[in-house]
């Protein structure tokens, strides 16, 4: 072999070495993170005081792994149900804000799923929500059953949680699953893996997304684009409030455009002025209960 074509060779499978390291580290990044470790908040403390929070568990058919639910049945009878999904890094109990809405205002029996690799849940990587998605319409079965039959559901996520409710929403869905809020959802895990790759580590998105999808296809047997919220949402056949702050530098604001302008049917959209990354509950608590409140009850009824 001629010297100068055996440098090239050697140059590329170099290349090729380092490519697969960064991707394997990315990837690693992305779905073996670090997760919260901080206490819940007053309205899980207050419920955790009087034993009114129980938990439960499933074996997810995605993935045959041990998933973790709490649960808390509404002050009195009713068939009204919320599932409430939390975003990366986070846990079940980290959905608390939203779940006083739910409890004190709408008096709903309330599901709060950990999902993939979080909380009390098994799992060895992060699933974006993608394959969380059908561990959560396992959970609304679960819910009905466990809240007496012929509930009626809303499907409330944020951030990776939003992510995981739009993708519920594109499935052939139980009629007692009504209507979804998102807030601050990703359209694609390819489009907020970029948005990161680019934000964290100034690295374009060509080849390291390209190689790291198809590790994670190899891995968990599924590609970021194909888990897409956005061509779920094309399917969603149900009521969806969309929810997203202004200042989102995380999943960028122009993400729920596109989610809003792809969903037909019913559908209202809600801007937080001045709000980052899943913040619209804290930086608006009034506004925020008061439009969750009039969307669920004119749709979950």
């Amino acid at each position: 072999m001629p010297k100068l074509l055996r440098y090239t060779a050697i140059t590329i499978l170099v290349l090729a070495f380092l490519l697969l390291g960064v991707a394997e580290g990315f990837l690693h990044y992305a779905l073996q993170p670090t997760l919260k470790n901080e206490p819940p908040g007053a309205w899980c403390d207050s419920v955790m005081r009087c034993k009114a929070l129980r938990d439960t568990f499933i074996v997810s058919r995605a993935t045959g792994d041990s998933i973790h639910a709490w649960y808390l049945r509404a002050d009195s009878a009713t068939e009204k149900v919320a599932v409430l999904v939390h975003g990366y890094t986070d846990n079940a109990l980290w959905m608390g804000s939203v779940a006083s809405i739910y409890d004190r205002e709408l008096h709903y029996n309330i599901l709060l799923p950990d999902l993939h690799y979080h909380g009390l849940s098994k799992g060895d990587y992060v699933q974006m929500g993608w394959k969380d998605r059908l561990d959560v319409l396992q959970w609304c079965a679960l819910a009905d059953s466990l809240f007496g039959g012929d509930t009626r559901q809303v499907l409330h996520g944020v951030s990776m949680g939003a992510a995981t409710v739009m993708s519920v929403s594109g499935e052939h869905l139980p009629d007692y699953v009504t209507c979804f809020v998102e807030d601050c959802g990703y359209t694609s895990v390819w489009d907020e893996f970029s948005n990161e790759l680019d934000a964290r580590f100034h690295l374009p998105p060509f080849p390291v997304m390209h190689i790291t999808s198809w590790l994670c296809k190899v891995q968990n047997g599924w590609s970021f684009r194909e888990a897409s919220p956005l061509a779920q949402v094309a399917k969603c056949d149900r009521p969806m409030l969309f929810i997203h702050g202004d200042s989102d530098t995380f999943v960028m604001t122009e993400m729920v455009h596109r989610l809003y302008a792809t969903k037909q049917g019913v559908k209202q959209l809600w801007i937080a002025p001045g709000t980052a990354h899943a913040q619209a509950y804290r930086d608006h608590t009034a506004e925020y209960t008061a439009r969750v409140c009039d969307f669920v009850r004119m749709y979950n009824n």
